[in-house]
């Protein structure tokens, strides 16, 4: 267990808001390691037969998830932030619908827009990897260029993929085509 203290003031949700507000990728790239890994890999035993199951292991970063923790921490320190939710199981998947779910809206994503670091991905692995180091915010359109510069002087990935909307469903883009439309409720 771990009990803590914080100023009320200073939390911050992780439920989506404000219908036209950005959706905001920070962190790593998205790679292909991580596919699978909650649900292949919950209790599992790996050993030297298991190469096969390489892909399923998330690739950790200390630096970078330090860089990211004190980006984040800054970000939030200068009200910058509506909503903030980390990337884990099932990444951009789960925490975009659960952020959309908590706010009772809808996100609309552009797969193009995610930042890869193996660039023949399909939708689907985009949208599940599960790679380290990333979070996914909710900013409003005038604060995103502040988003991006404070990322920029942490040396940390930020880039816009998506937009609130009011529709309940997520969508999912890749440039002008819609490859996933479902219903915020049929994800969580």
């Amino acid at each position: 267990m771990c009990v803590g203290l914080a100023p009320r003031e200073r939390l911050i949700r992780s439920a989506a808001a404000g219908v036209g507000n950005q959706l905001v990728l920070l962190g790593a790239r998205t790679g292909r390691d991580g596919i699978g890994g909650a649900s292949v890999l919950a209790s599992a035993e790996l050993g030297d037969a298991d190469a096969d199951k390489r892909p399923t292991v998330q690739i950790g970063d200390p630096f970078e998830e330090k860089k990211l923790l004190e980006c984040s921490l800054q970000l939030l320190d200068e009200g910058l932030l509506v909503a903030l939710q980390d990337l884990g199981a099932a990444g951009l998947t789960s925490s975009s619908a659960e952020m959309a779910a908590k706010g009772e809206v809808g996100i609309d994503l552009d797969v193009r827009r995610v930042p890869l670091r193996e660039a023949d991905m399909e939708p689907f692995e985009i949208m599940i990897s599960e790679s380290q180091e990333r979070m996914l915010c909710v900013v409003e359109p005038a604060r995103v260029d502040e988003v991006l510069a404070l990322c920029e002087k942490w040396e940390v990935g930020g880039t816009a993929i998506g937009t609130v909307t009011d529709t309940h469903h997520v969508v999912i883009r890749r440039g002008d085509e819609v490859v996933g439309d479902m219903p915020v409720v049929a994800l969580v």
